[in-house]
């Protein structure tokens, strides 16, 4: 899963599916970690127009461009959804963030992927592994390694 992290990291035009307008809700920070790391985010979120000044689309299809990959910071039975138009759109990387609780991980959005090649990180949560990551994330990060919380191979 490595190589596919470190792909995935290596694109430039990322949509972020679940920007809210809560601050500190995973789909903004997110969203706003990856822009101030000069990646070219979009903000999917079908129920705003814009969050703090930032223009949401309410889905993949109303997008400007094709991104080149989609991370998603929504609830399982949305993932299960996003894929089928993630695979209409021809759009080859997914990430299902995981932080604290399930988070976007849906073992039938996996197997889809699997089934459709599209490449597929789940079950971690990417501040884990960009550069150079805050204390917190590394700890996060080493404590799961330990611990047996990473996919195989993360």
């Amino acid at each position: 899963m490595q190589n596919l992290i470190q792909d995935f990291l290596a694109q430039k035009h990322i949509a972020i599916i679940g920007v809210t307008r809560d601050e500190k809700g995973w789909g903004r920070t997110l969203y706003n970690e990856f822009n101030k790391r000069g990646y070219d985010t979009y903000a999917v979120n079908p129920n705003a127009r814009d969050i703090a000044g930032v223009t949401c689309y309410a889905s993949l299809r109303d997008l400007p461009t094709k991104p080149d990959g989609v991370l998603l910071a929504v609830p399982p039975h949305v993932t299960d959804q996003v894929v089928r138009e993630v695979a209409a759109l021809g759009i080859p990387r997914v990430w299902m963030h995981k932080g604290a609780g399930p988070g976007a991980v849906s073992p039938a959005a996996v197997q889809f992927c699997k089934e459709h090649n599209i490449a597929t990180v789940y079950g971690v949560c990417p501040f884990m592994y960009l550069q150079p990551q805050g204390f917190g994330h590394k700890m996060h990060y080493t404590f799961n390694k330990w611990f047996g919380g990473l996919p195989k191979g993360a």
